[in-house]
């Protein structure tokens, strides 16, 4: 990505490589091996869900340590949120898409501290799971710590779709 502007939004977000937007990413067979050489946690035992997990583990302190690899997946290169293409395409200006970037961050934190304590890496799955797993019981009998994440999480999942096109666990508008 050639934009300085462009790359500093995306070394300020990394929500695509956090484990916040996405729980794992596809790969395709040939890239299999390939991505485990480069040290992804590589999903092997299931066609349709050929991928890797995140977090991933080669994202560190705003950096692909494998960005400028040949094997870099084509899945990482090909993902472009939506906020990135607005500022590719001079829709928004620098200033704004950083603006939508920290709104998110700081959402997630909020997110982040209404999560009971889990075992479960992902950030999105940790979400989700609590999400449905409060949906399942009865309304009348939400603690104020329920209602409050109940709520900051739907507006989280809506801000995924709107700025990030992730509307599901892998997809994405492309």
């Amino acid at each position: 990505m050639p934009d300085s502007n462009a790359q500093t939004l995306c070394k300020a977000c990394g929500l695509c490589c956090s484990g916040h937007l996405f729980s794992w990413v596809r790969l395709n067979a040939n890239e299999l091996d390939k991505a485990e050489a480069l040290g992804l946690n590589v999903i092997r035992n299931d066609p349709r869900q050929r991928g890797f997990l995140q977090p991933c583990p080669v994202w560190q302190s705003g950096v692909c340590t494998v960005y400028t690899s040949p094997d870099y997946p084509r899945s990482c290169a090909k993902y472009k949120c939506i906020v990135l293409r607005k500022l590719l395409d001079e829709e928004i200006d620098f200033h704004d898409a950083m603006n939508q970037i920290q709104e998110t961050l700081s959402l997630i934190r909020e997110v982040e501290n209404l999560l009971p304590n889990a075992s479960i890496i992902s950030f999105r799955e940790q979400l989700i799971t609590h999400k449905e797993n409060l949906e399942k019981l009865d309304k009348q009998k939400y603690t104020q710590t329920e209602k409050e994440f109940l709520q900051k999480a739907g507006e989280l999942l809506n801000l995924y779709e709107s700025r990030f096109g992730v509307d599901d666990f892998i997809d994405y508008e492309k």
